[in-house]
């Protein structure tokens, strides 16, 4: 896959499918929108999504610089799709002001040669938001290209979006969140090495930190699953600061894999998060954390039994 980044001089060659849009967590209705772009690759098309960099909720102050989706873990997932090019356009003060026109016509048609552009319905872009799917439509004659307008994906009676996959992996509702996004909540990062505690008590770890701008669900245990080299391992997590044993602020996703001896450190590992457990506590001393991690591990091996699919 090719990347355009940190520039906005840049040529497509050949004509393109395009979608537009944040992308954050590419949950299922995201899915559904790329999939139209690259079914058009049978005709010639290459497709291509357009983000912007940073994206324009954050540029804007509107949400925070929390994401579901880093721009590291799009990149991986846009590539896995089978999308042949990512377009990270930078926005600034200068190109905000693009009008949604100009965009079109200097931007779409002249850079990226638009032949097909598949938008959502809650589609904007340039100046304040003002270009929508009306006037993609409205254009597409003059400037040769077509338009699809692909309506929402629904869970139940509401849209899936990236607020919705936002608000339950805040609330520890990972499974509504592995629902709403077609596959686990998942946290990528480098095991590296801790204090090897969990060694020294006979249940050694895997320890990753998230980057900082990853969005992580309320610290805690977890059932969970680690893909590493496309095995699957299963276990239980820990995230947060380890209060117990740490005088740090430091949040750490810590790993214990059943009946694992393997070595990981320096590997990049995926953890994906399935089923919330409890809350981080602080203990009275070493042992006491020992036994309730004996006992979140039985109920991880008994969930994982259960739930032989995960």
């Amino acid at each position: 896959m090719q990347i355009i980044k940190s520039t906005t001089e840049f040529q497509i060659e050949g004509r393109s499918a395009i979608t537009i849009g944040k992308f954050d967590g590419i949950h299922r209705g995201h899915i559904k929108l790329l999939s139209y772009i690259l079914a058009k690759k049978a005709e010639g098309l290459k497709s291509v999504v357009f983000t912007f960099d940073p994206p324009a909720s954050v540029f804007f102050g509107k949400s925070g610089d929390k994401e579901l989706s880093p721009l590291q873990e799009k990149r991986k997932f846009f590539e896995k799709l089978g999308i042949d090019i990512l377009v990270e356009f930078p926005l600034n003060h200068e190109t905000a002001a693009i009008t949604a026109e100009d965009f079109i016509e200097n931007i779409l048609v002249s850079r990226m040669h638009a032949a097909y552009i598949a938008a959502g319905c809650d589609l904007s872009f340039g100046y304040k938001g003002r270009g929508d799917k009306e006037l993609l439509q409205n254009l597409s004659a003059l400037y040769g290209y077509r338009t699809e307008i692909i309506p929402k994906v629904m869970e139940g009676e509401r849209e899936i979006s990236s607020s919705y996959v936002r608000e339950e992996v805040e609330a520890g509702n990972m499974e509504t969140a592995q629902k709403l996004l077609g596959r686990a909540y998942s946290v990528t990062g480098t095991v590296e090495e801790g204090r090897k505690l969990g060694r020294r008590i006979g249940m050694p770890t895997l320890n990753l930190y998230p980057r900082e701008d990853k969005l992580l669900p309320p610290y805690g245990v977890y059932f969970s699953r680690v893909i590493f080299e496309e095995n699957i391992y299963r276990g239980i997590t820990n995230i947060g600061k380890k209060p117990t044993v740490n005088q740090t602020d430091a949040v750490s996703v810590e790993t214990y894999l059943y009946d694992f001896k393997g070595n990981m450190y320096g590997q990049e590992i995926t953890v994906e998060l399935l089923h919330f457990k409890r809350p981080e506590y602080k203990f009275a001393g070493i042992e006491e954390l020992k036994k309730q991690m004996e006992e979140d591990i039985a109920a991880g091996r008994r969930y994982h039994a259960e739930n032989a699919l995960y």
